[in-house]
């Protein structure tokens, strides 16, 4: 197994801004951290029918478990290939869980949308955070799978080289952005894309451009779905320009956007 991307895996980066990482972590690491969550969850793992909410969200993880499966040296490898060295903060939570239950329910929250990085002027309503062309705050948007995840199992809906839409659209709106919800009002004015579906064993991990725009859907299979999505921190901002920047490939594929 190599430990870092290769050319043509960086391109595709560039190009469809994602990549899949698979066997990122162990299996071992996978049921300590599934143990976890099974304990927070109001159902019983061995009952399905106890499963009646679609999607249920758990809190912020910071267990070593959770830690060890985003901080493996060959993920760290490649956070620098994408990112740049020294450009990133280690994950020192995974964030909150959407966990997705095969329910005849439907969820409430399939929005397509792209994930905000820094906060507005209220910096505890999430629909106020924001996203600039530099993507102050955010190196990279992170789906890692906890559980096997099929077509059938909701895998999270990825709209293929949209990062370079909102790139383009962003780069008119300056330092401050648009927010979560002024973006998201923005979206369906985007060009059609082809959709790829997130899907891979437990212990894939998917590395996304900041500015990929992505959905949830519906569980139809059997077995619920646990995936995390936290962001890997940025120390700054991206640089977007400069004749003199050797630019990373994030910093590359937004320049796709400005061309």
């Amino acid at each position: 197994m190599r430990d870092t991307l290769s050319r043509n895996e960086i391109d595709q980066f560039i190009q469809d801004g994602f990549i899949r990482i698979d066997n990122a972590f162990s299996s071992k690491t996978v049921e300590k951290c599934l143990d976890i969550l099974w304990k927070d969850l109001p159902c019983d793992r061995s009952d399905p029918a106890s499963w009646v909410e679609p999607v249920i969200r758990l809190g912020m993880y910071t267990q070593q478990s959770f830690i060890d499966s985003i901080n493996t040296q060959r993920l760290h490898a490649i956070f620098d290939q994408l990112v740049g060295k020294d450009k990133w903060i280690p994950c020192r939570s995974v964030g909150t869980f959407p966990v997705r239950f095969p329910t005849s329910q439907q969820p409430n929250d399939t929005d397509k949308h792209v994930d905000a990085s820094f906060p507005g002027s209220d910096p505890g309503n999430f629909f106020e955070w924001r996203v600039n062309v530099k993507s102050k705050g955010r190196a990279l948007l992170m789906l890692i799978l906890y559980s096997d995840v099929s077509e059938n199992d909701a895998p999270t809906v990825i709209d293929k080289g949209s990062h370079i839409d909102v790139a383009r659209l962003l780069s008119q709106e300056g330092d401050m952005g648009l927010s979560f919800m002024e973006l998201l009002g923005k979206l369906d004015g985007l060009p059609k894309r082809e959709k790829a579906y997130a899907t891979g064993k437990a212990g894939t991990v998917y590395l996304c451009h900041p500015f990929l725009v992505h959905s949830g859907q519906a569980h139809r299979g059997t077995t619920p779905k646990f995936m995390a999505q936290p962001p890997l921190i940025l120390k700054g901002e991206l640089s977007i320009e400069g004749a003199d920047v050797k630019f990373s490939p994030v910093e590359q594929a937004i320049s796709l956007g400005l061309e």
